[in-house]
């Protein structure tokens, strides 16, 4: 029972503090609806250092009294003098239809990475192309081998298929190691398709940016793999069939255009 009573006031306790969080946030927004202060951002990407977030850039959220960081390890928000953190999705409501102020933030980031990354992906190419996806990949993922064995139906749907490195055991990891040398290799479509298929790797070394692609996907959100970013920055998480992944591109592309 005193446990139960215990628990129960603590609970009690951590709903208070977000209403608490929440009405800092609510009595600011004056504040946050004008360009934040050099002083103010220092003081942010200070409190940010001490978690171990390195804040590569902090700016008004569209949300009145909340501030967007983006971080070497995602999208956070703080309150405008930086003593809330928060770290979720932002919905906004105000219009007929919910949209996610948070997905919206990260579509840009994604866009301008895939065109800081173009040149230096493995490209199947659909010679028919309707469409192009961006996977983020590993090479000892079940659902990524799955989808690669699948990249002539995905190619015959007029589907061109473009890989990132994301290495799922981090940058020390052998899985490193291993997709590194499939980009430093001369033919890196038969590397890919050879590593894919369970062949030993070869080992190289190279100034391919795989790390910088590793380091770029869990900037933006992902957690796993594969990883699907679509031409206008949205991602879509897991594997998905040629057939799926046709009808969502046709939907988006709908959506788009109307």
């Amino acid at each position: 029972m005193n446990l139960y009573k215990s628990t129960k006031q603590r609970i009690g306790q951590l709903m208070a503090l977000c209403v608490l969080a929440l009405s800092a946030l609510n009595m600011s927004s004056a504040i946050a609806a004008e360009p934040l202060s050099a002083e103010q951002v220092d003081t942010i990407k200070s409190k940010l250092t001490k978690l171990g977030l390195n804040a590569e850039s902090v700016q008004p959220s569209e949300m009145q009294g909340l501030v967007e960081i983006f971080t070497d390890q995602g999208l956070f928000y703080t309150s405008v003098d930086g003593s809330y953190l928060i770290q979720g999705t932002v919905y906004d409501l105000s219009g007929e239809q919910i949209s996610s102020l948070t997905e919206k933030s990260l579509a840009k980031v994604r866009v301008d990475g895939m065109h800081e990354f173009e040149n230096s992906m493995i490209v199947f190419p659909a010679d028919k192309e309707q469409y192009q996806i961006t996977v983020f990949t590993d090479l000892t993922c079940g659902y990524c081998r799955k989808l690669h064995r699948q990249i002539e139906e995905y190619n015959d749907l007029g589907i061109t298929v473009r890989y990132l490195a994301f290495p799922r055991g981090g940058l020390g990891s052998q899985s490193f190691v291993d997709i590194r040398s499939v980009w430093c290799s001369d033919d890196q479509q038969k590397a890919m398709t050879e590593a894919k298929g369970g062949a030993e790797v070869p080992q190289k070394m190279c100034a391919q940016p795989v790390a910088e692609q590793y380091q770029f996907g869990r900037k933006i959100g992902v957690n796993g793999t594969p990883a699907i970013m679509l031409e206008d920055g949205l991602m879509l998480p897991g594997y998905k069939s040629p057939e799926q992944l046709q009808q969502i591109l046709k939907s988006v592309a709908a959506t788009n255009a109307g």
